[in-house]
């Protein structure tokens, strides 16, 4: 005859240990409790009428009967306890509180307010199992007409185990405690974990868990950690943000978290999905973070996350862990298009984070398959500073905000380069914020790059601007390698060209390069450039030099060194220079054999000009023939009054050789003082002299 009592060989003698610790009282049931124990162990069903314990033996026993009824059922004791069949009763009206909405009109979703207390409770040191590897074995209630999912109304506190052996598709209500919820691997289950969850433990999903519906949201405010061995699948309602703070681990080989959203939603993830080699189940952690960053054996540590049309967002301004840490070897990103909509991944950080993967469009660890089907964007919170150290294979834009830097390359190993695909209408950049090339030794070719953002050409492999789409109107500083300009490209837009270093480079290949705003610096820009800005002494020009009406040249500390032929207009700016001791400045280094055409507007060849209270003269055939330099003026002599010359006479002071307005007058303007003076003095004597006379002639009239 088949027993009803089925015991693995952990559990033999289980009867015998559960009377024995019945006989010695056990853990004491409190008044008004039932304690269900014997039925469970004799496989009778169980009829609540209220609150109702079951005290587990240690090892494993296999319960065929059923609970049901209305009261609450709690699982105590060392062991575990299978569920074979589903059971179904109900939590006392007068504890009946939660309220249950379905809002959205078109497109419904459920919520649910004030969650009921527990139903079910699993005590620490105790293991509940719903189901052996089939579809039945749930505890649940489903009064409610809820759209898309059945929502469970036996909500379940959870402080020690609870292991969900099931196939099918679930929801076990509102889970509370701090203990574990695991599902197998391979199990090919789906728990709908729907609603605001105060559960505080872990949650190991073994082969997948809808956290998220377009037909309920998810929140998991206080979870410690989740352990990821299957596929975390993430859903919102439309016009919704789901926002999941927890770490992700995963110990095997063929995990992801998948993100869906609908229009107008978004999906925000501020931990970090890590392998994890300690901690087993319930404490998940990793021992050395540069595990995530190297294959190990079986590729255990290889995970991943597909977004599939959704708007995801990586950080939320106040971490700067990245999400996904790893290589090309270790993790794989896919951007998908799904319902008509493209994806959309944003790294949001307040620190600097490097991704070290390639975002791509493939199936699964597939990457680079084919091109990710989404778009980019690094968001604009104080310090987020994201490295690219990977080539990027996605079909879309790559947006950086103002105040945000996007760095491609680590700078200092070759296997650490990065790059973006650009070049069609997708494929653009929009930088508004800082965009720093500094590969080792992948060179890098982009287009269509717009925004009111800045470049920096930091790294020693060659960076390649193509197309007549480049219109930038920050900086560009080359710092170190090359920045080359191609198939029209121009740096018309940027709002001045620093070459920063000494090995800088500019190479503006046949097109030349047009100064619209201003050039500095102290590397070399090879090709012709032409000026119609601002371009400053100290830089190395390897081609010609033109500078037009409206260009202006600033005499810096260093010359101007030019290798091709010179043309010279528009101005000449030595406001912010000082001659010193100099006698001879040069402010252009002609290099080439031609002569220096051209002079500087006012500025003809032995124009003098006052520098730092030293009078030169400026000359276009300086140097070798063909420099432009200022030439200290020699003083006239200025004896002083009264000082004998070779004759022995009183020799005049002469004018100050660098007064041309009195220079050139000789003594006229003496000669014409004097007059100027004499008729002055004259009309006064003659009015005197006819008064004299009127006064006479009335007197001898009167006489």
């Amino acid at each position: 005859m088949r027993s009803h009592i089925h015991k693995t060989s952990a559990a033999a003698g289980a009867l015998a240990a559960v009377a024995a610790l019945l006989a010695t009282g056990g853990p004491a049931a409190a008044a008004g409790v039932r304690d269900a124990t014997a039925d469970v162990l004799a496989d009778r069903d169980v009829t609540l009428t209220g609150d109702t314990v079951v005290t587990v033996p240690s090892g494993t026993t296999t319960y065929d009967g059923v609970f049901r009824g209305e009261g609450t059922l709690t699982v105590r004791g060392g062991g575990t306890l299978v569920l074979t069949r589903d059971s179904d009763f109900t939590l006392p009206r007068s504890r009946q509180r939660q309220t249950v909405r379905t809002p959205g009109g078109n497109h419904p979703y459920t919520t649910v307010a004030d969650p009921d207390p527990p139903a079910i409770t699993v005590e620490r040191g105790t293991t509940l199992q719903y189901g052996t590897g089939g579809g039945t074995g749930l505890i649940g209630h489903f009064p409610y007409a809820t759209p898309g999912f059945r929502l469970n109304q036996l909500n379940i506190r959870v402080d020690g185990t609870l292991r969900l052996s099931l196939t099918r598709t679930f929801n076990i209500g509102t889970i509370s405690g701090s203990g574990l919820v695991t599902q197998p691997r391979s199990m090919w289950g789906t728990l709908d974990l729907a609603g605001t969850q105060p559960f505080s433990g872990v949650i190991d999903n073994g082969t997948g868990t809808a956290a998220g519906r377009p037909e309920f949201p998810v929140a998991l405010p206080r979870a410690r950690a989740i352990l990821n061995q299957g596929s975390w699948i993430i859903d919102t309602p439309l016009y919704r943000t789901i926002t999941l703070r927890q770490n992700f681990y995963e110990r095997a080989y063929g995990s992801d978290v998948n993100v869906h959203t609908r229009p107008g939603s978004k999906v925000v993830l501020t931990g970090q999905y890590s392998y994890s080699d300690r901690g087993g189940d319930t404490a998940p952690s990793l021992s050395d973070p540069g595990l995530n960053w190297r294959p190990i054996a079986h590729q255990l540590n290889k995970r991943g996350t597909n977004i599939e049309g959704a708007d995801v967002r990586w950080g939320d301004g106040t971490t700067h862990r990245i999400f996904m840490p790893g290589t090309k070897d270790t993790v794989y990103i896919n951007l998908h298009e799904a319902s008509g909509r493209r994806s959309k991944l944003t790294f949001d950080y307040d620190g600097p984070v490097t991704l070290g993967a390639p975002i791509g469009g493939g199936r699964y660890h597939d990457t680079l398959a084919t091109p990710g089907a989404g778009d980019v964007v690094i968001a604009g919170t104080p310090g987020n500073d994201v490295t690219f150290a990977a080539k990027q294979y996605y079909d879309g834009s790559t947006t950086v905000e103002k105040g945000a830097v996007l760095r491609l390359g680590l700078g200092a190993d070759g296997s650490r380069d990065g790059s973006l695909l650009t070049g069609t209408d997708r494929r653009r950049v929009v930088d508004d914020g800082t965009l720093v090339v500094r590969n080792a030794s992948t060179p890098v070719s982009l287009s269509r790059i717009g925004g009111s953002g800045s470049l920096v050409q930091s790294g020693a492999a060659t960076t390649t601007l193509t197309g007549g789409e480049v219109t930038y109107t920050g900086d560009t500083t080359i710092s170190k390698g090359t920045l080359a300009l191609r198939g029209g490209a121009t740096l018309l837009h940027s709002k001045a060209i620093r070459l920063t270093s000494a090995s800088a480079r500019l190479d503006a290949g046949r097109a030349g390069l047009r100064v619209a705003t201003s050039l500095s610096g102290e590397g070399t820009v090879r090709g012709a450039v032409t000026n119609d800005g601002v371009v400053a002494g100290g830089l190395r020009i390897a081609g010609t030099f033109t500078q037009r009406h409206k260009g202006e040249l600033v005499l810096g500390k260093r010359p101007l060194r030019v290798s091709g032929a010179v043309r010279l207009a528009g101005a000449l700016d030595f406001s912010a220079a000082a001659a010193g001791s100099a006698r001879v400045i040069t402010v252009l280094d002609h290099g080439g054999g031609a002569r220096t055409e051209g002079a500087f507007t006012g500025l003809g060849e032995g124009a003098r000009l006052k520098l730092a209270g030293t009078t030169y003269r400026i000359s276009y055939r300086g140097g070798d023939g063909n420099d432009v330099t200022l030439t200290a003026a020699e003083p006239s002599p200025t004896p002083k009054a009264g000082h004998s010359g070779p004759s022995g006479t009183a020799a005049a002071a002469g004018p100050h050789p660098a007064d041309t307005a009195s220079s050139g007058l000789g003594s006229w303007p003496y000669v014409l003082a004097l007059g100027m003076l004499f008729g002055l003095v004259v009309p006064v004597v003659r009015r005197r002299g006819h008064g004299d006379r009127r006064s006479g002639g009335r007197h001898a009239a009167r006489e």
